[in-house]
């Protein structure tokens, strides 16, 4: 007697339902894709309660002929691959089949659906996985398709659903990731009769952007642009002002499709190191596009997880398009004076969000006709002036724009991205400051001997004279790349580490050797220092190396390049001038120059080194002004 059995077509049906169909918003997420594909410019989402009860999905695309309405719930049946060199190839958001099926299985649907030029369409009403009527019907062009009772003939997988709150929170935040991936398709989603968002479909990436993410969050957007050799992004990404707690406003995309990518969000984040403060997380929204064949899709049942071909070209292509945004650089932070809290920060708000309201911008978008998607660029700091929706703090005038566009230096000499003009250092060195080209700059004093107090035109500038100073030296020894200046010491500092930090010293030998640090051997528990970085004291030689081993080690397994930021972040800050002493006005001028010329926004761990008072807000503090 065999004790293997060949399973029950519904049986199979509903196993493999469990992979595809894991809560009602994987229902919202397949069927939307659907639309996406049937090429729909609009697609009207509806859900009630958490979604388990009633979800419905009304698209324009080309709907579908009775016949192949007929076979559409079968498993394995699609119109979208033919064959296995579709799948080396794959354009579309389904390939598998396997969704109506699954979400057949264990739900009650009923589809209408109507080809484009029919005269009449189709009612197919389908419960658990098989068809118990099938119609003609009178309907508009395209397809809708209801699901009820989602899990009805699942107990087990019913119980574990969450709560209506938590399932309709999942609904939402499914729909929002589809409707971003596709800012020419307008979306509008309903939560039990009642508009949770709506988005124009104008093609506009920056529509899409404030449409789902809302105002506060685009108000702090800047646009990226950057091509690569047979890929290129585009998107929006966070000013460093704007860090979040979290990466749940993190939202990658590979051709239309919504992924997660640790390769992405750690290319996204090196790119903000130095920026921004730690504990803080940028957000963004970056549109990859690459050639079909560079990227695999089919690894994971949601489809949310991608292999790339070529990883190390994306990391490099998403890491530079970032970095080169953000040297574009800001305004210092602006100060506001009021009866209670004094200080606010302030970023570029874009144009486009603030000159609208809602009313509006909804008028405007019900209004926009689709537009060609937005188109790549090289990689390069945007000029703000092509992209008009960002524009600078209304209390200051936009900079002039500069006369080449920054272009970040290759990394490891990839060849990826096209040539380029090499970038002039502006990083200068303190005691070069004196030629950088700056507003008139006058420095007043010190405060509290911690903060330079400068006058600029008609503001008052406050300056963290330690954090400016030790980002100024941190560029300078960063611009000299491997080529930083040591002294060698008349008698060498002999240190004796713990056996965790030996370990990370022998490990990064070359590097420190590279950074300055000629360390060796010396005995079986001790090391031999024998030269330091001409930036750092001798008496400091000791700590320098702990607080060196103590980031190498937080960091865990970091490429090279972030291993000699986090060196150079310790010289620097050894070498910086020291808050609580009082110093030289010359050098605090050095410094005060270094800032006003806007060459120094933030200090290596991200924390900004200046904030400005104009003299207006000052006379309103003051009542001289109404």
């Amino acid at each position: 007697m065999t004790r293997i059995n060949i399973l029950p077509p519904l049986v199979a049906d509903m196993i493999a339902a469990g992979e595809v169909v894991e809560r009602p918003a994987s229902v919202i997420k397949e069927l939307m894709e659907n639309s996406f594909d049937a090429g729909a410019s609009k697609v009207t989402v509806e859900f009630k309660s958490g979604g388990a009860t009633y979800i419905k999905i009304s698209d324009d695309g080309c709907g579908m002929s009775p016949e192949d309405a007929g076979i559409a719930f079968t498993r394995h049946a699609t119109s979208k691959l033919h064959d296995e060199k579709g799948l080396e190839a794959i354009g579309t958001m389904g390939f598998r089949g396997e969704a109506l099926a699954a979400i057949a299985a264990v739900s009650r649907i009923e589809l209408i659906t109507r080809e484009k030029g029919a005269a009449e369409g189709v009612r197919v009403v389908v419960q658990a996985g098989d068809i118990i009527d099938m119609s003609p019907i009178g309907c508009p062009e395209g397809t809708s398709i209801t699901v009820r009772d989602i899990f009805h003939n699942t107990p087990a997988r019913l119980k574990f659903l969450k709560s209506d709150r938590s399932e309709a929170s999942a609904c939402i935040s499914a729909a929002l990731h589809c409707a971003l991936g596709r800012p020419e398709v307008s979306v509008r989603l309903k939560r039990d009769g009642e508009e949770v968002f709506f988005t124009p479909g104008d093609g506009r990436e920056e529509s899409a952007v404030y449409a789902l993410l809302g105002r506060e969050t685009a108000r702090g957007m800047l646009p990226v642009s950057g091509k690569g050799e047979s890929m290129a992004v585009t998107g929006f990404t966070s000013s460093p002002a704007f860090g979040r707690g979290n990466r749940a406003n993190q939202h990658f995309y590979c051709n239309g499709r919504y992924i997660k990518s640790v390769l992405l969000q750690s290319a996204v984040e090196q790119a903000y190191k130095n920026t921004l403060l730690t504990g803080k997380f940028p957000s963004c929204v970056l549109y990859l596009e690459l050639s079909r064949g560079a990227v695999d899709v089919n690894v994971h049942p949601a489809k949310t997880e991608v292999k790339f071909s070529e990883e190390k070209k994306v990391f490099d292509l998403v890491y530079q398009t970032v970095r080169a945004c953000l040297e574009a650089g800001e305004k210092p932070i602006e100060i506001t004076l009021s009866e209670g809290t004094r200080r606010t920060v302030s970023a570029p708000k874009p144009e486009f969000f603030r000159s609208m309201s809602a009313e509006e911008y909804r008028a405007k978008a019900a209004a926009s006709a689709p537009a060609k998607p937005v188109s790549s660029a090289p990689v390069s700091a945007p000029r703000r002036e092509e992209r008009p929706v960002f524009r600078a703090p209304a209390a200051y005038p936009a900079p002039e724009p500069p006369q080449k566009d920054p272009v970040l230096p290759k990394i490891d000499k990839n060849p990826l991205f096209s040539p380029a003009p090499e970038r002039k250092n502006v990083e200068k060195s303190v005691e070069n400051v004196e030629k950088i080209s700056a507003p008139a700059c006058r420095v007043i004093g010190e405060a509290l001997d911690t903060y330079i107090l400068a006058e600029i035109g008609d503001e008052l500038m406050l300056i963290d004279k330690h954090a400016a100073h030790e980002r100024m030296i941190f560029d300078r020894l960063k611009a000299q790349s491997r080529q930083i200046m040591s002294q060698t010491l008349l008698a060498p500092v002999i240190i004796r580490p713990t056996a965790e930090d030996a370990e990370i010293i022998e490990k990064n030998a070359a590097l420190l050797d590279e950074m300055g640090f000629e360390v060796e051997p010396f005995g079986e528990e001790s090391f031999a220092v024998r030269s330091v970085p001409d930036d750092v004291d001798v008496s400091e030689a000791a700590s320098a190396l702990e607080e060196i081993c103590q980031r190498l080690r937080e960091g865990g397994e970091v490429s090279a390049e972030s291993a000699r930021d986090e060196i150079l972040h310790t010289v620097a800050c050894k070498a910086a001038i020291k808050a609580g002493r009082r110093h030289d006005i010359a050098e605090l001028e050095r410094i005060a120059c270094a800032v006003a010329s806007g060459e120094v926004k933030y200090c290596p761990h991200g924390r900004p080194v200046s904030a400005r008072l104009s003299k207006k807000q000052l006379d309103k503090f003051f009542s001289r002004i109404v």
